[in-house]
């Protein structure tokens, strides 16, 4: 579907047309691509805005992932008879200059849906001619409604809904060629950005684990076509590699959701669960779609009231976590699979994600800008909705009084290898020990004491949250 504001038409096909790039780097299934090597000259052009987002710019880890997929872009373009234009600050400013310097007077994009993303489709329309296309998600916010016509706020109804639209089309090729304008408009240097880190480069090691990039999403996606069979049971196992590792490439648009979706689904085996999680990331995108602040506001006023602790006197504790030192192996296990890759097993998230909020009584917002600035994957959408469905605070949410036993969980979903691997204190410990060293008067002096029980973290979690029961 393609959304028009009429500035004019120009007054000529040959004048180059400006091609939007934000989250959707690629070339194969790009709506607005395919639209605009139509009409003639393309401009390509990604900006790197921090003054849109605010708060919510592109968070540390997720720059280095977008240096490096703008690299491939670029490349890939350049395959095509195309380079990237890169530009730095307001998004607006920027695409105005670029079309004042070469004459363009449309802007070919696809339609994104965080707020800041929003905003700005509407400045830039009353400025140039926009055209947005769909191709983000497998449905765009507000294709499928309640009985009532209002957007679904509940998953499982929204999952039902979008299966009936199900499969997507099917994706369109690259274009063979991309026409250049008669002259190019300045264009920064990438590496002057500094997205990549240098001194400390802290992601020394995020190379081995990614490749960011159209090649890399889908060389991720054909791997994972042998997983398929077995991705209900594995992708719970966090010693095992049973989970699809797409989620960055989703995220930067390296790839498109229609693309995963026809993939996965012809693929050996039952892909149901998986198709759901496509499913679930329309979902987040639906509940910031009608409710923007979903990454800053409770989307259940009642936990306004919830008494977390400042962190003045949680300090300690919030550092605890983030550093993978909270004395819970499966926790720090996590933690620090986070800070060295970028990335975090599903599973681990929540186990993660529902101590810092239940154990140690900490704002989940803390946690999601911690993740933000962490995660290769950080997605406003996903991370906001995820975060407070741990909580209990979203509107389709796990409740409050569901405390995950982050050792039952250990033990549950046999994680003692992958604690073995991101815990190298506790490597020489046997199955039945690792999981809980402490109870078994097994921990190494080098590896820290509980920071709380957790008896005790789960009673005062409760009495929080009974204090604010309706």
């Amino acid at each position: 579907m393609e959304h028009r504001a009429a500035h004019g038409m120009p007054d000529r096909m040959s004048d180059p047309v400006i091609l939007w790039f934000r989250q959707d780097l690629r070339l194969a299934d790009q709506a607005a691509l395919a639209a605009a090597v139509q009409e003639g000259p393309v401009i390509p052009v990604y900006v790197l805005d921090d003054q849109a987002p605010r708060q919510w710019k592109v968070g540390g880890a997720s720059r280095w992932w977008l240096h490096h997929s703008l690299k491939s872009l670029d490349e890939n373009l350049r395959e095509k008879g195309s380079r990237l234009i890169l530009r730095q600050g307001n998004c607006i400013d920027q695409i105005v200059q670029i079309a004042e310097e070469t004459g363009a007077r449309r802007v070919h994009a696809l339609h994104h849906y965080e707020p800041w993303w929003r905003n700005a489709e509407k400045a830039l329309v009353k400025r140039l001619e926009l055209c947005l296309h769909d191709g983000a998600l497998l449905l765009p916010p507000g294709a499928v409604r309640t009985g009532e016509g209002n957007s679904y706020r509940i998953y499982t109804p929204f999952a039902r809904a979008v299966m009936e639209h199900m499969p997507p089309a099917e994706p369109v090729r690259a274009p063979s060629r991309i026409d250049a304008p008669g002259r190019w408009p300045k264009s920064d240097s990438l590496d002057r950005w500094g997205l990549s880190p240098t001194k400390p480069d802290w992601a020394r090691a995020f190379s081995r684990d990614w490749t960011p990039g159209e090649a890399g999403a889908r060389a991720n996606v054909a791997a994972f076509l042998d997983q398929v069979a077995d991705y209900d049971r594995a992708r719970n196992l966090p010693s095992l590699e049973g989970s699809s590792r797409l989620s960055p490439h989703l995220h930067f648009g390296e790839v498109s959701p229609a693309y995963v979706w026809r993939r996965v689904a012809g693929a050996p085996g039952d892909a149901t669960t998986f198709l759901k999680e496509l499913i679930w990331r329309d979902y987040a995108h639906t509940q910031i779609w009608a409710m923007p602040a979903y990454g800053s506001e409770n989307a259940r006023p009642a936990f306004d009231a919830m008494p977390w602790r400042d962190l003045r006197e949680a300090g300690a504790d919030f550092k605890a976590w983030k550093t993978g030192r909270t004395g819970y192996p499966i926790v720090d296990a996590g933690m620090r699979q986070l800070w060295t890759t970028g990335w975090m097993h599903n599973r681990v998230r929540m186990i993660a994600a529902s101590f810092l909020i239940k154990h140690l009584l900490i704002d989940w917002r803390h946690g999601a800008r911690w993740f933000w600035d962490t995660l290769v994957d950080a997605s406003y959408a996903n991370n906001s909705v995820n975060w407070q469905w741990v909580a209990g605070s979203g509107v389709d949410a796990n409740i409050f009084s569901r405390i995950m036993a982050p050792l039952t969980q250990s033990g549950k979903f046999d994680a003692a290898d992958y604690i073995r691997a991101w815990v190298p204190e506790l490597a020489h410990l046997n199955d039945d020990i690792i999981h809980d060293p402490e109870a078994h008067d097994a921990r190494p002096s080098d590896y820290p004491a509980k920071c709380i029980g957790h008896r005790e973290g789960r009673e005062r979690a409760l009495a929080a949250w009974r204090g604010i029961r309706p």
